[in-house]
C-alpha cells in the first residue's frame, strides 16, 4: 500500500531533538495537523515516540532500531511515525507518560507509544532493543504484530476498546478535580510537617537523598519541603536530613567538581557515577535548595557550590544576549571514530592528571581527594567524589591545610583548562521559557542572600531576554521557546507560573517596578486562561491552545516543581499588588485538591509549601525610598525567611502615581497605600498577616520587631485599626 508519509520532515523543526533524528530513515512528522490528518485519512495507528536531546536511551534506540533501513521500511508503511521533544511539548509528554504509568507502574524516555489515529493509546512501552533482549520485545517484532493485529477486525476492535479504556483512565488522572464539599477548607499549614516527615522517612540517612538504592535524584522540592519545615518547627531532624542530602550531593558524582553545575542523576545509591547530561531546570532548583542551606546553616560550602554553579551556567548555559539554554548531553563524539562516548568530557584517569599538573605531589592529592584511581569508578575511568577531607590530606602527606586547598585549587584550574581541549558535549540551544524562569528566581535570591549584584544582572538579563522573544505585548500571551530566531508553542501553566516568579525575584533583587508589572501580566493571563472557576483548579494548558484527548493538570512535582504549586505561590505573593483577588484562586485550588494533598503530601511538594503560604501570609519588607539600602536587604537576607518579599515603592505619594500607571492600577495596592518615606529618610515597613511594625529608619529595630514571636498590641498596627497610618 502506499506510505502514509513520504518524507522525513524534520529537518524543517528547530528543536535540536528532533533534528537529531532529520536524517533517519524513518520519516518522522513533527505533532502537527498534517501528520495527525496523515493517519486519519490512511487509517493506520500512529507510532509516537518522546524524548530529549540528551537522553541516553534516546540515542540508543536511535542507533539500533531507527537509523535501521529494515525497522524503517516497516514504520513507515504500516504507521504515521511522530517524534516530539518532551522539553517542548510537555502536554502531550504528560497524557502518554501517565498512560505509561498506569498501565505498567514505570515510565521514562524514550517514551514509545502506539495510537489510534484519533491520538488514544492501545499500547506503551520506553526503550526497546530492535530484537528481542533478555525478556524484553523487539521492536521490529512488536511492530509487525501491531500492524498485523490492527488490520484483523477482531483484534482491532479489541485494540480500540483497549485505547478507549485508557484515553478514560488518562482523563480520570490528569483531570481529576473533586466536587465541591460544603464547608471544605484549603489544607492548613499542618501538611508541611507532613510532607517533611514523610521526606524524613524515605530519607537515606546512611548516603544521603531519597531511597535506599539507585538511582538517586536531587529532589529540590523535598530539600524546600525540609527547609521550611525545619524554619516552621525547629525539629533537627528535618534540618539534618537537609543537610546530608545536601552534603552527599556537593560531595559526589551528581556534581561536576572540576567545573560547577550539576548533572541529571546518579545511577547508584552512593552519589558516585551520574548520568552525565547536564539541565538547566536541575542547575536552576538544586542551587535554590542549596542557598536555603547557607541560610540556615552559614556553612560556606553551600554558597560556593552556588557560585560555581552559577559560573558554569554563564559561562554553558547563557545565550550571548541573555537568556539560557536547555542542556549539555550527556555524550561527546569522538573526532577519530564518530563514536560517542557517555561521559568522556568529564572523566579522568590518574595518568592523564599526572600529564596535566606535572608535579606528582599534587596529582596524588587531586587523586586522593577526588577518588581518581586505576580500577576507576566509571568505565576504567574516574567521575571526580570527594572521598577524603583536607585535614585527612593534611595528616598523611605533612602539609597544612592551606597548602593543601591552594594545591587542589590551582590542580582543579588546570584540569579545567585541559578538559576544555577536549570534544565537547553538544548543547540543546532551545530558551524555553518556564526553565529560564526557574533560573532567573535562582540568580535573583543568589543577588539578595550572597550580595553579588552580577546574579541580579544575569536575572534581568535573561528575563528581558525572554520577555523581548516570547511575549506578545498586544495579545498578553506568551510563547515557549526561542531557537535561532523561531518563536514555537503556546506557553504552559509552567511558563507563566515560573516565569512571574523569576519576574517577582527581579523585583525583589533591583527594585525595578518594571518587573513587578510583567508579572503582574503573567499573572492576570494564569486567571484568564489556565484558571477554570466550576472546577477549581488551574490546568496545564492554555483555554485557547490546542485539544488533545485530555487537558492535563500539573499537580505533582516531578523533576521540575508542580506548576499548579508554583502558581498558587506566586498568585499568592502577588495579592497584595493585585487588583484581583488571587489570594482567592490559590485558595480554591487547594481547597479543590486538599484530599489528594493531605493523603500523598510528599508528591505534592510545592502544593505544600503553598498551602504553608496561604495559611502563614506574606512577610512583606516594604522600603520607601529611592533604592533598596544594600545594608537593609543583606540583613534580612542573612537569615532564612521563605516567605519574605521586598517591596520597594517611591518615597512620596507623588512618585507613586507614575508606578501605579506601569501597573495598571488606579489606586495604591495594600503593600504599598500609606506607607510613605517619613523625615525624608528611607523607611521600612515588616508586616506580616495584617500586622506592621512601627515605621522605623532602623534595620535591626524592625528585624527585633520581627523575630519576637509574642507581638504585644503596642509594637505594631493592624491594618484593619482606623488610626493606622498605613
Amino acid at each position: 500500500m502506499d506510505q502514509p508519509t513520504q518524507r522525513n520532515r524534520l529537518d524543517e523543526e528547530e528543536s535540536p531533538y528532533l533534528r537529531q533524528h532529520a536524517d533517519n530513515p524513518v520519516n518522522w512528522q513533527p505533532w502537527d495537523e498534517q501528520a495527525l490528518e496523515a493517519a486519519r485519512e490512511h487509517d493506520v495507528p500512529i507510532f509516537l515516540s518522546i524524548g530529549y536531546s540528551a537522553c541516553h536511551w534516546c540515542h540508543v534506540m536511535e542507533e539500533e532500531s531507527f537509523a535501521d533501513e529494515e525497522v524503517a521500511e516497516v514504520l513507515n508503511e504500516n504507521f504515521v511515525p511522530i517524534k516530539v521533544d518532551r522539553e517542548e511539548r510537555p502536554d502531550i509528554d504528560s497524557i502518554y507518560m501517565t498512560v505509561a504509568q498506569l498501565v505498567s507502574g514505570r515510565g521514562g524516555w524514550p517514551l514509545s507509544a502506539w495510537l489510534t489515529p484519533e491520538g488514544k493509546p492501545f499500547y506503551v512501552g520506553t526503550y526497546f532493543p530492535k530484537e528481542e533482549k533478555r525478556g524484553q520485545p523487539g521492536f521490529l517484532d512488536l511492530c509487525r504484530r501491531i500492524s498485523s493485529s490492527w488490520r484483523s477486525p477482531d483484534d482491532r476492535e479489541e485494540m480500540e476498546n483497549r485505547a478507549e479504556q485508557w484515553t478514560d483512565a488518562a482523563k480520570d488522572r490528569l483531570e481529576e478535580t473533586p466536587d465541591a464539599v460544603a464547608g471544605a477548607e484549603p489544607p492548613s499549614s499542618a501538611v508541611l510537617e507532613t510532607a517533611a516527615d514523610a521526606a524524613v522517612r524515605s530519607a537515606d540517612r546512611q548516603h544521603g537523598g531519597f531511597g535506599s538504592g539507585g538511582p538517586k535524584f536531587p529532589q529540590p522540592s523535598r530539600l524546600r519541603v525540609l527547609a521550611r519545615a525545619y524554619d516552621r518547627t525547629g525539629r533537627g531532624e528535618y534540618l539534618e536530613v537537609l543537610e546530608e542530602s545536601l552534603d552527599a550531593m556537593a560531595a559526589g558524582g551528581l556534581y561536576d567538581h572540576v567545573g560547577g553545575g550539576f548533572h541529571r542523576y546518579c545511577v547508584d545509591a552512593d552519589w558516585t557515577v551520574p548520568h552525565f547530561e547536564k539541565m538547566l531546570y536541575d542547575n536552576a532548583e538544586i542551587p535554590r535548595a542549596f542557598l536555603a542551606g547557607y541560610q540556615l546553616t552559614g556553612d560556606e560550602r553551600y554558597a560556593d557550590v552556588v557560585e560555581e554553579t552559577l559560573a558554569f551556567v554563564d559561562r554553558e548555559l547563557t545565550h550571548e544576549e541573555g537568556g539560557f539554554f536547555s542542556t549539555l548531553d550527556a555524550q561527546s563524539v569522538d573526532p577519530e571514530t564518530g563514536e560517542r562516548e557517555e561521559g568522556a568530557f568529564f572523566v579522568w584517569t590518574p595518568d592523564e592528571v599526572q600529564e596535566v599538573l606535572d608535579d606528582e605531589t599534587t596529582a596524588d592529592l587531586f587523586c586522593a581527594r577526588y577518588d581518581i584511581t586505576e580500577s576507576g569508578n566509571f568505565e576504567g575511568q574516574n567521575q571526580p567524589n570527594h572521598v577524603r577531607s583536607i585535614a585527612d590530606l593534611a595528616t598523611e602527606y605533612d602539609l597544612d591545610e592551606d597548602e593543601i586547598e591552594r594545591r587542589l585549587e590551582d590542580a582543579r584550574t588546570r584540569l579545567f583548562e585541559a578538559r576544555e581541549q577536549r570534544p565537547r558535549p553538544n548543547r540543546d540551544e532551545k530558551v524555553l521559557a518556564g526553565w529560564n524562569g526557574l533560573l532567573i528566581s535562582t540568580c535573583a535570591e543568589a543577588a539578595l542572600v550572597l550580595e553579588e549584584e552580577e546574579y541580579a544582572d544575569m536575572a534581568v538579563d535573561a528575563l528581558e531576554f525572554v520577555r523581548e522573544r516570547l511575549w506578545d505585548t498586544d495579545e498578553k500571551r506568551l510563547s515557549r521557546r526561542f531557537k535561532a530566531g523561531d518563536v514555537a508553542i503556546d506557553g504552559y501553566l509552567e511558563d507563566y507560573a515560573f516565569l512571574a516568579r523569576g519576574a517577582v525575584g527581579c523585583y525583589e533583587a533591583t527594585g525595578d517596578v518594571d518587573h513587578l508589572a510583567f508579572a503582574l501580566e503573567l499573572a492576570r493571563t494564569i486567571e484568564a486562561e489556565f484558571w477554570d472557576d466550576e472546577a477549581g483548579t488551574l490546568y496545564f494548558t492554555p483555554e485557547s491552545g490546542e485539544s488533545l484527548v485530555t487537558r492535563p493538570q500539573e499537580l505533582n512535582d516531578q523533576s521540575t516543581p508542580s506548576a499548579a504549586g508554583v502558581a498558587v505561590e506566586t498568585l499568592l505573593t502577588l495579592d497584595g499588588f493585585a487588583e484581583a483577588n488571587f489570594e482567592d484562586i490559590a485558595a480554591a485550588v487547594l481547597e479543590t485538591h486538599a484530599n489528594r494533598i493531605e493523603t500523598n503530601a510528599l508528591q505534592h511538594a510545592s502544593l505544600c509549601l503553598g498551602a504553608d503560604r496561604l495559611e502563614s501570609g506574606v512577610l512583606e519588607v516594604t522600603v520607601a525610598a529611592d533604592r533598596l539600602p544594600d545594608e537593609w536587604r543583606g540583613r534580612f537576607a542573612d537569615d532564612y525567611r521563605p516567605d519574605r518579599l521586598f517591596a520597594l515603592r517611591p518615597p512620596t505619594e507623588e512618585g507613586l502615581g507614575a508606578w501605579l500607571g506601569r501597573l495598571g492600577l488606579e489606586e495604591p495596592p495594600a503593600i504599598w497605600a500609606g506607607r510613605e518615606a517619613r523625615d525624608g529618610e528611607p523607611t521600612l515597613y515588616v508586616c506580616r498577616d495584617r500586622t506592621c511594625s512601627p515605621p522605623t529608619h532602623d534595620v535591626e529595630e524592625a528585624l527585633e520587631w520581627l523575630d519576637d514571636t509574642t507581638v504585644e498590641d503596642s509594637s505594631g498596627t493592624t491594618l484593619d485599626d482606623p488610626e493606622s497610618p498605613f
